[in-house]
């Protein structure tokens, strides 16, 4: 009984190396990769290029084994760009999952040739020229989603059935149907789409206004809570963003751990704490935001791009504090960190965004305290004009 009581207190007590933090979800390569396997390389290569044309809305990618049996390795690394953007690029890189993540980390979708890499969500191609090839790799068939026959009424090989019976449930279509499985695939990219929860910024220490502009009150209650129920009232999950030892009673609170960093610090502590969500921010100094902008923002939501973000008619830059940051936005964020930058605004002028425009009206900041006696005279006027 002691060795086992002290067996028990040495589990409690054991030292713990790393911080524990909320994984991203990924699987082998990317957050949402489908292998394809069964056929020919070539054939695999040409079905991915007439998916990816009739899906132009995502973004993504082909991960597939050089075929050339003589290879020249330089240390030079090449990037040879396009005036029209696009670059050709001869690099050296040793893959193993951290760094095939980060090169991946920004797609909706990554296609793998199964022939010669293993993946998640596998897309099963009966070609009965390859039924050697699909026996080698039959453990790699762990979650197929649907079936492709090179010739029409192939039958599933006698292996298959008796490894996986569920696949004769499995929808099929022949390699001509490209539409529809163009289709198939639009809908497992849909489901991977990540959910949003709302960031009501907080934690601002509101130095040029004098008192905290969370507690300021336009319409009856402070301005935090107007924000929290704005976001709530669109169905979602809403955090506050404070300053560690900030006294504020509210359930769903998300301290900053990145210090001294303002918004940006705000947004980078949220996606620690969740790096699998999409965040909507808000800030607390925005009192002409209303339900009809919020409705916009979502309606127009782009989560192929890092963000969705307002930016007003009149104005020549977009606002980082009403956006939808997309969880590929973290690493761009941490990036931007690693070379002396803080400002959200800057990854949203330099990054691939989704640009919502308003009038200027309603994203007007309260930031002094003239702003807000002019701000408060004005939205109680509309009040009373309404009454």
């Amino acid at each position: 009984m002691k060795n086992l009581a002290v067996k028990a207190i040495l589990k409690m007590t054991k030292h713990q190396k790393h911080a524990k933090l909320t994984l991203r979800e990924n699987h082998n390569f990317a957050p949402n990769e489908i292998t394809i396997l069964g056929t020919k390389c070539s054939v695999i290569s040409n079905l991915i290029q007439q998916i990816t044309t009739l899906l132009p809305t995502y973004k993504m990618a082909y991960f597939d084994a050089s075929h050339s049996k003589d290879v020249h390795i330089s240390k030079l690394e090449n990037y040879t760009f396009h005036h029209q953007g696009s670059v050709a690029i001869t690099t050296n890189i040793e893959l193993n999952k951290f760094n095939q993540r980060i090169l991946f980390s920004q797609y909706d979708c990554v296609f793998i040739n199964g022939n010669h890499y293993k993946g998640d969500n596998q897309i099963l191609i009966l070609d009965k020229e390859k039924e050697a090839s699909v026996l080698k790799r039959i453990s790699q068939l762990t979650n197929v989603k649907f079936i492709v026959e090179v010739t029409k009424d192939t039958p599933l090989f006698n292996f298959l059935t008796e490894e996986y019976p569920q696949l004769k449930n499995l929808k099929k279509y022949h390699i001509s149907d490209v539409e529809q499985i163009a289709a198939h695939i639009n809908t497992l990219i849909s489901e991977k789409i990540p959910s949003i929860k709302g960031l009501v910024l907080a934690g601002g220490k509101s130095t040029r206004m004098g008192t905290d502009k969370g507690m300021l009150n336009f319409y009856g209650k402070n301005q935090r809570d107007v924000a929290v129920e704005l976001l709530e009232q669109h169905q979602l999950e809403t955090f506050l963003s404070v300053r560690k030892n900030q006294e504020i009673n509210y359930k769903n609170k998300i301290d900053d751990t990145f210090l001294e960093l303002g918004p940006f610090g705000a947004i980078c502590s949220a996606f620690q704490k969740n790096p699998n969500v999409a965040w909507l921010v808000l800030a607390t100094d925005l009192p002409f935001v209303n339900s009809k902008i919020i409705e916009q923002l979502l309606q127009q939501r782009n989560p192929s791009k890092i963000a969705t973000t307002i930016k007003g008619k009149g104005k020549k830059f977009p606002e980082p504090l009403i956006t939808i940051w997309e969880p590929k936005s973290y690493s761009i964020l941490l990036n931007y960190l690693a070379q002396g930058y803080s400002c959200p605004r800057k990854v949203l002028i330099n990054s691939d965004v989704e640009m919502v425009e308003v009038d200027d009206q309603f994203i007007r900041n309260v930031n002094t305290p003239e702003d807000f006696k002019n701000a408060y005279k004005e939205i109680n006027e509309k009040n009373t004009s309404h009454t």
